[in-house]
């Protein structure tokens, strides 16, 4: 058998196999109210085979929230609608952990009322916001109060508390990309000056605050973390600190005995960067030694690199995104080798069962 398909306990969870799907933003959720639909308890039922769920990312509070048609989990009705979710998945065999997301300065004014979104400073990230009226360019978010950082925080705690009250297997703190934990430890996005500033064990502690907040909530083989050095345009280019920085929060976090990291691998060309040592599988091989616990990679993974990393040490868990889209019964098409379909991109990011919910398995294609 191989590694892909041999199972890995992951706190208090048995995973049938290695393959995990990835958080993927797909905006079905409700325009008004961020509650999960009907369709979206059948997405991820489908996809129930994979050794690990984990959801897109839920905003933890409206502040939080900064994606249009995108889920919440501060309300009660959303509470009801991952109960939908989490039942399905369940009764399906399968298990789910809620990603909680804070978008920070991604956010927009058309999504939070005309009001500014909130970051670590005043720095416009230089991206885009997706909207209800599509893509618009960020701006300039205002700085958080010291006041709004701690309720930031408890923000994290409720969300957790919700997310056990729904019934999922554990939560993932998105702490990489572009988001809010991320604009707080890149010094290009950071610029304050108190206690949540300056160096990079003071930028950190904002997510140290957040992981033992939910500490508070839940053992911590419930709690995962997604985690990384990156590269992206604008103010996210990666610096002198850039891996300093996820080698600092990765080595911290390792002493918090959390059920996992996701570590993403370079989805941008790290040439000619700090980060150039790091393209590949080389990205794992950094980090594997300095996280004690169960490694997910992602990014660009197929079944073969999968299994060596797996083989060799490198991860524990091997995370499909893209591919998860197209191909609701993944596990069984990489296990038998066939072949894998193809994703309508034009309904990505478009609303009801189309191009979401209704890609056949293998045994309807077949038929």
């Amino acid at each position: 058998m191989s590694p892909l398909f041999t199972p890995h306990r992951m706190g208090d969870l048995d995973l049938p196999n290695r393959i995990v799907m990835a958080p993927l933003t797909r905006m079905r959720a409700g325009s008004g109210d961020h509650v999960p639909t009907t369709a979206q308890a059948e997405y991820y039922a489908q996809r129930a085979s994979a050794g690990l769920i984990v959801t897109e990312g839920v905003a933890i509070s409206p502040d939080g929230f900064g994606w249009a048609d995108t889920p919440g989990l501060w309300s009660e009705a959303q509470i009801r609608g991952w109960c939908r979710v989490t039942d399905a998945v369940h009764a399906a065999d399968g298990r789910i952990v809620a990603q909680l997301w804070h978008t920070g300065a991604m956010s927009h004014p058309d999504l939070r009322g005309g009001a500014l979104p909130l970051s670590a400073s005043d720095v416009d990230p230089e991206q885009h916001s997706v909207t209800a009226a599509g893509r618009v360019p960020t701006v300039a978010p205002r700085p958080m109060t010291g006041d709004e950082i701690r309720h930031t925080v408890d923000d994290y705690a409720r969300a957790t508390r919700n997310a056990m009250i729904a019934g999922f297997d554990g939560v993932q703190i998105q702490a990489n990309y572009l988001y809010l934990l991320a604009q707080f430890l890149n010094r290009a996005t950071n610029r304050r000056t108190d206690e949540y500033g300056g160096e990079i064990e003071t930028r950190a502690r904002i997510l140290f605050e957040v992981v033992e907040a939910i500490l508070e909530e839940v053992d911590p083989w419930k709690v995962g973390v997604k985690i990384g050095p990156m590269h992206e345009t604008g103010p996210f280019a990666a610096n002198d600190e850039t891996l300093p920085m996820a080698e600092y929060a990765i080595r911290e976090l390792s002493g918090y005995g959390l059920s996992h990291l996701l570590i993403m691998g370079n989805s941008t060309d790290f040439a000619g960067t700090p980060l150039e040592p790091l393209m590949g599988d080389a990205m794992f091989r950094h980090f594997r030694p300095i996280f004690r616990g169960t490694l997910i990679a992602n990014v660009n993974m197929t079944a073969g690199r999968g299994n060596r990393l797996i083989a060799d040490g490198l991860a524990d868990l091997i995370a499909f995104g893209r591919l998860y889209i197209a191909n609701p019964d993944l596990v069984e098409r990489l296990a038998t080798g066939a072949p894998l379909a193809a994703t309508e991109w034009g309904t990505v990011y478009a609303s009801g069962r189309g191009g979401y919910a209704d890609y056949p398995t293998i045994q309807h294609t077949m038929a």
